[in-house]
């Protein structure tokens, strides 16, 4: 067994961030129990995919368009853009076990059909992605990790990006929100570099919100607490990353 893998023969990644608030309501509990495994996208885990086989995206959705919301938080956005948008699929991955409990909930009030959720790491997500299977992705409000020391933990990182941009299609749209000022900079000067363009002629097109957005529980408290909202749009290019952009650890 190597120095950068698990005791089991996973890759071994550390993981920062809560796994669980507060006390789970006795539906939420409930939700998590009846409706989280039949809404898996398949065998994500180590323990549960040793080999790490590609997820059959064809067999979740058929051949409709792939989407994927990282960090979905309470799930509002996501249930929105699936009911918008009942001809494309989106899988959601959150960490947050109390934020996958409250989407459960949503799922069940709108009735919406399309959506698969990864209750971990996104990580774990990337390693079974096909290549070029997301037709959009979103990162909404992400952890701000607003100590200079732990910028590398935010997602808009190497280890993150060059995975996503392996995932997503040629002229797929990656969508980053945030009210984090020195967030938008680290985004602006690392997604590009990692294959995307931002697609910016001016500032109304980072200051306005998209025409499909929904104000997430997030943006609403940055509003309340006066922090200006920044909503920016990349394209991922058509060539693929140099095979030593970066080798994300696992």
């Amino acid at each position: 067994m190597s120095d950068d893998t698990a005791p089991t023969g996973a890759p071994w990644r550390n993981f920062y961030g809560r796994r669980l608030g507060k006390t789970l309501r006795g539906s939420q509990q409930r939700y998590l129990a009846e409706d989280l495994e039949p809404l898996s996208p398949g065998p994500v885990d180590w323990d549960v995919n040793p080999g790490r086989a590609p997820l059959d995206l064809r067999a979740l959705f058929g051949d409709r368009p792939v989407w994927l919301e990282i960090g979905f938080g309470g799930g509002e956005h996501m249930v929105h853009q699936a009911a918008r948008n009942p001809e494309v699929g989106i899988i959601g991955c959150e960490p947050f076990i109390n934020g996958v409990a409250m989407l459960l909930g949503k799922i069940r009030d709108a009735g919406v059909t399309n959506i698969r959720i990864h209750p971990g790491d996104v990580r774990d997500l990337f390693d079974v992605l096909p290549p070029r299977s997301i037709d959009k992705a979103f990162l909404l409000y992400p952890d701000p990790w607003p100590k200079k020391r732990h910028h590398r933990r935010r997602f808009v990182t190497p280890e993150h990006l060059v995975p996503l941009h392996r995932a997503m299609k040629p002229g797929a749209e990656f969508r980053v929100a945030t009210d984090i000022a020195d967030y938008v900079r680290q985004t602006l000067k690392e997604v590009p570099r990692h294959g995307f363009q931002w697609l910016s002629e001016g500032p109304g097109d980072w200051r306005r919100p998209w025409d499909d957005w929904l104000r997430t529980r997030y943006e609403q408290k940055a509003v309340r607490e006066g922090r200006p909202q920044h909503y920016l749009t990349f394209r991922r290019g058509e060539a693929e990353l140099p095979v030593d952009a970066f080798t994300p650890s696992g």
